[in-house]
């Protein structure tokens, strides 16, 4: 891989790149290494960064921090969208440099990775299935780098010269779209549902983009799908790779893997080992063995009886609903924020089953009270900490306090994370019993 990355593959080439995000940093590195001239751009001012002010000043790049207008591209060969920065959204200014190819960060390293890779995509649990494919792999004695939509970017991954057995990829749709050559070696769909509604035009973008990751493999490659879109796929060209369809089988266990969903997980972890030499016998005592990322249904803590579940990263109906079904004891549930689409209507039954109650917080209450109110008990604060400390004081010996939002947090957090972090700190600082909350903080 390395012997390809030449410091003047580039050199006379102008690139674009647009977003100061972790990918989009990346991506300058990388095509400054190439040798290109690097035009950067980003919007918002609070997100360039004093350090990232003087890297660029450091490499040569052209910052640009604004709207966006023609003149930023005019002149490009290549421009490279960070993900969440729709293409279509750019047509004005993209008609500056028409003979520029856009793409994604990930097709733009992708094209110096000569290690397999295993990709995953899906609705949901995309990352709890990446980190449990590296388990699996490590376990197995191969040595895995582990990033893409999580972590670190694949550009970083080139130009760190350190080169893995496999290269382990969680991908989504936002980078998908913008993608050509981008070939796994093993790709896997785990779901599809209802999301990014609020950026994919429809439901078809979304899922054709979903589907790119199949798009560029070959006869010998491994397609990994769900069986239950079998239907939904027929007749539908979507992949040469050999296809294999899956579902639950229940013959793995993970004590910290709570949910059926999470049986699905696994089974489709296992399945893109396989052609690594995972065997059977090594995948279940490793899943024995793992441990989840922080934010996915990850139990924080008991107080007063009261279970306490971070679930922060369910920022879908679809994970939502996963939630809540990993759970036989009633339920506590933490959600809103800003809503990207899905049926809320369709998860009253769940809801009627399962719920003792529903406290939402902060943006989406209009849309969570036209599905739920009336049917489950519900009530909303501007808050978390509020919300939190109401349902503790309302909740009974056996409980589970669960924060699943089924929304992006960027209402009041940087993200998934600080909104999980936020709910950690919360729980840390309740006292130990519900009738204690009662009081006034």
């Amino acid at each position: 891989m390395r012997d390809m990355l030449h410091s003047d593959q580039l050199r006379g080439h102008t690139a674009v790149v647009v977003g100061a995000g972790s990918s989009g940093r990346a991506a300058a590195r990388l095509l400054a290494r190439l040798g290109a001239t690097v035009r950067f751009l980003e919007k918002k001012p609070e997100s360039v960064a004093d350090d990232f002010r003087a890297e660029a000043v450091e490499a040569g790049y052209d910052l640009r921090v604004g709207e966006h207008g023609p003149a930023d591209f005019a002149g490009a060969d290549l421009v490279v969208l960070s993900p969440g920065i729709r293409a279509a959204g750019l047509s004005d200014c993209l008609a500056a440099c028409p003979d520029a190819q856009v793409l994604s960060e990930l097709e733009l390293a992708s094209w110096f990775v000569t290690e397999p890779i295993v990709a995953v995509t899906g609705s949901n649990g995309k990352t709890t299935t990446v980190m449990l494919v590296s388990h699996l792999l490590e376990a197995a004695g191969r040595k895995v780098f582990t990033g893409g939509n999580i972590g670190t970017p694949l550009s970083e991954y080139v130009l760190a010269g350190d080169p893995a057995d496999v290269v382990v990829l969680e991908v989504s749709s936002f980078q998908l779209q913008l993608v050509k050559s981008f070939r796994p070696k093993v790709a896997v769909l785990l779901n599809f549902s209802p999301n990014h509604l609020d950026w994919h035009a429809d439901l078809e973008e979304y899922l054709s983009a979903k589907l790119n990751i199949f798009a560029a493999q070959r006869p010998g490659d491994t397609a990994i799908l769900p069986r239950d879109m079998r239907e939904t796929l027929a007749g539908r060209s979507f992949t040469r790779a050999d296809v294999t369809w899956f579902e639950p089988t229940g013959r793995f266990t993970c004590p910290r893997l709570a949910g059926a969903h999470n049986q699905q997980n696994m089974e489709a972890a296992f399945l893109a080992t396989q052609p690594f030499g995972v065997t059977e016998e090594t995948a279940k005592v490793a899943f024995e063995r793992f441990a989840p990322a922080p934010h996915r249904l990850q139990i924080i803590g008991e107080k007063g009886g009261v279970l306490f579940v971070d679930d922060s990263k369910a920022t879908t109906v679809a994970a939502m609903e996963a939630a809540l079904k990993s759970f036989d004891r009633p339920v506590r549930l933490l959600c809103g924020g800003v809503f990207k689409g899905g049926d809320l209507v369709a998860l009253l039954p769940l809801l009627k089953e399962r719920v003792a109650a529903v406290g939402l917080f902060g943006a989406g209450r209009e849309v969570f009270e036209a599905a739920w109110a009336g049917q489950v008990p519900l009530f909303h604060e501007p808050t978390l900490r509020p919300t939190v400390r109401r349902l503790y004081a309302e909740a009974r010996d056996g409980d589970v306090v669960l924060l699943s939002p089924a929304t992006a947090s960027f209402d009041l957090y940087d993200g998934y994370k600080a909104r999980g972090r936020d709910f950690q700190d919360i729980f840390a600082g309740l006292p130990m019993t519900p009738d204690a909350a009662k009081e006034k903080p």
